[in-house]
């Protein structure tokens, strides 16, 4: 069978031959026992839906033993033979460009080359899943290439509920992840429900279909790092980041330092992904023995080498080290993946990855223990460095949150906040979310470098037009992306499909949108599908990180990113979603995303328009409602702009009424 009549297929009438587990791939970890005698009975029953009644004896037993031998049903048999990544636009069937375009999404979120574990449809962050089990994605592929523009596609937690009627100006798709009830959205009823496969977690950009590899978040690690630097009045020359996490949202960090100019020591325990962030260029060395470490440290430091590090080992044993060796260091941060602490998200010291895989799926409560110990002797390390002069800032991985129920030392004097900012208070949402500026990303649908390079330097040139009149409050911002776009291509930041991100304002984002609309009329490249990272001015409601700089109240509240995802919906957003827990874990956080098709067409132009002045000014309406300055001088910028924008502007109070 050829590609296009495999994906029209679906899932198979006559059921494939099993397939042997392949060693070689970056796999999930085994997953805790969650489920009882029945609801494990439940969990196949759930599973055989997907299949005719004449392989329910052979697969009933095949599925029993992949949740109790991975703790999940993952169907393996039924991955497809052919490669997974993100073909041309053109080599999808289908009766819609749309469609195509977010079926080309999908495979580049599953590619190998960018997912974390991809046998387990993981794109990042050890759970951030696209699909469940290897029938959604067949299934969801199937219906992709067979619905029309009067139809839409409705995903509950990967599984495609089916095609209804719709219209054209309708999303040709909608996502849910993760969405239950609030009073079940601890850690261990996201392991129930994903056993029994009912939910996911979705991450953030896993399952909205709109990862695109480590540059999807090193752009806003590059910003985060040089505004850090300024900060601390230092220069990153000669200057030292120490951090860890090597996965698919940490393993930019690195290749962040690097585009930053400084040396960077990133931590990571995992072999495989180790190995696999060295051979992509994203990070320049390896070392697996802590005393080669600081010698080399020194001589870069030095040196002035701009080099980054990966330590294969314990980020604690780097803390302790330098603090032993009075190494200083400028800038630490922690990017674990945290929101997910008892299931792969953070190892403990004093065991090998082997070994502690092993302790997580056999002795879950020994493992907790055990994070839970390392986190507060990380803690008390980072606070040594701290004392004698590092800025340390929490990535939202929610290190901090973790820390603290585990007892660590890192609460402030009134016992309520973290005695450390996350780099949202401190740095993005103050410079770039209360402005605008977030992490707009665009995918070449052909698949074509050379049209990738045009959207650069159509990008760029935009982005030079608009800063000869941008007011002084945002020219740093300005530059900043400038210098951003035009370095893109020597950074070498493709991983997957051909991609490119950058942080831009309403008003960056919607003239950028139309430069490639026009671009596309035009016939000088191909379609582009726009969308952006959940970690932005208006998507998500996370109090932990990207609503950290909230401070009315509100930050624990989920209107903006709920309002966000319904407004892009009629507003034309080819894709929309919402998800709970992306980013800083399970019932922390509501986010939501979109994905757009341009397609060259005056409609096309009117939707970009419409949707993407809503999906920033939305947010900036939140923060300034917040009483932030920031906030308040871009809501009122945009109004100046849009006549028919009319937003509650906020009343300051003086303070010294308020001491009582």
């Amino acid at each position: 069978m050829t590609f296009q009549e495999q994906i029209q297929q679906g899932i198979p009438s006559v059921l494939p031959q099993p397939k042997p587990y392949e060693t070689t791939i970056n796999h999930a970890p085994k997953r805790k026992e969650i489920l009882s005698a029945e609801e494990k009975k439940l969990a196949v029953r759930n599973a055989l839906r997907y299949f005719d009644a004449k392989d329910h004896a052979v697969l009933a037993k095949e599925f029993l033993e992949e949740l109790d031998t991975y703790g999940r049903i993952y169907m393996y048999r039924l991955r497809p033979e052919y490669k997974m990544y993100a073909r041309p636009i053109s080599e999808y069937p289908g009766k819609s460009e749309q469609a195509k375009a977010i079926m080309l999404m999908i495979q580049n979120n599953l590619d190998y080359a960018v997912a974390q574990h991809p046998h387990e449809l993981i794109t990042y962050g050890g759970n951030g899943a696209v699909f469940q089990n290897w029938a959604q994605y067949l299934l969801t592929m199937k219906y992709l290439s067979e619905m029309t523009e009067e139809q839409t596609l409705v995903m509950y937690s990967g599984h495609p509920m089916g095609l209804f009627p719709s219209h054209k100006e309708a999303p040709r798709v909608v996502v849910t992840n993760g969405m239950v009830i609030p009073n079940y959205s601890k850690p261990d009823d996201w392991e129930k429900f994903n056993a029994l496969g009912v939910s996911q977690y979705g991450q953030m950009t896993a399952g909205s279909y709109m990862y695109i590899g480590p540059q999807g978040i090193v752009h806003g690690t590059t910003i985060t790092v040089l505004n850090g630097f300024r900060k601390i009045k230092k220069s990153p020359s000669g200057s030292l980041f120490v951090t860890s996490g090597l996965g698919g949202m940490s393993g930019a960090q690195p290749k962040a330092g690097n585009i930053a100019g400084c040396v960077t020591v990133c931590a990571e325990v995992n072999p495989k992904i180790t190995h696999i962030r060295h051979s992509q260029g994203w990070i320049n060395e390896i070392i697996e023995n802590i005393k080669e470490l600081v010698p080399r440290v020194k001589k870069a430091l030095e040196n002035k080498e701009i080099v980054s590090i990966a330590y294969l080992g314990n980020i604690v044993d780097v803390w302790e080290r330098f603090d032993q060796e009075n190494l200083h260091i400028d800038l630490g941060s922690d990017q674990t993946s945290l929101h997910n602490p008892w299931a792969g998200g953070y190892y403990p010291m004093g065991y090998s990855f082997e070994e502690s895989n092993e302790l997580m799926a056999n002795d879950p409560e020994k493992f907790k223990t055990e994070v839970q110990k390392t986190l507060r002797r990380h803690a008390a390390a980072i606070n040594k460095h701290t004392a004698k002069g590092t800025y340390f800032f929490d990535y939202g991985n929610a290190f901090l949150l973790e820390a603290s129920r585990a007892g660590a030392d890192v609460m402030a004097e009134n016992n309520i906040d973290f005695k450390y900012p996350s780099y949202v208070q401190d740095i993005m949402g103050p410079m770039c979310f209360d402005y605008g500026f977030g992490p707009f990303r665009w995918v070449c649908a052909s698949g074509k470098p050379e049209d990738l390079a045009k959207t650069d330097e159509i990008a760029s040139k935009v982005l030079e037009e608009m800063s000869k009149t941008a007011p002084i409050e945002i020219q740093q911002q300005m530059q900043d992306n400038i210098q951003w776009i035009k370095g893109a291509q020597e950074n070498k930041l493709v991983v997957g499909s051909q991609a490119r991100i950058l942080y831009a304002d309403a008003e960056g984002r919607t003239k950028i949108a139309e430069a490639f609309n026009q671009a596309i009329a035009r016939g000088e490249i191909g379609y582009v599908v726009l969308g952006r990272d959940h970690h932005d001015v208006s998507g998500t409601d996370s109090p932990y990180r990207e609503t950290s700089n909230i401070y009315d109240g509100s930050k624990f509240t989920a209107d903006m990113a709920i309002h966000n995802v319904i407004g892009d919906s009629f507003r034309g957003a080819t894709w929309v979603s919402i998800h709970n827990g992306g980013g800083v874990g399970w019932g922390e956080v509501i986010n939501g995303g979109f994905g757009m098709v341009l397609d060259g067409s005056k409609e096309a132009s009117r939707r970009l328009e419409s949707m993407l002045f809503w999906d920033v000014n939305n947010g900036i309406s939140r923060r300034s409602w917040a009483r932030n300055d920031g906030a308040i001088f871009a809501i009122k910028r945009a109004m100046e702009a849009q006549p028919l924008l009319k937003v509650t502007i906020p009343n300051k109070v003086d303070d010294a009424l308020l001491d009582f």
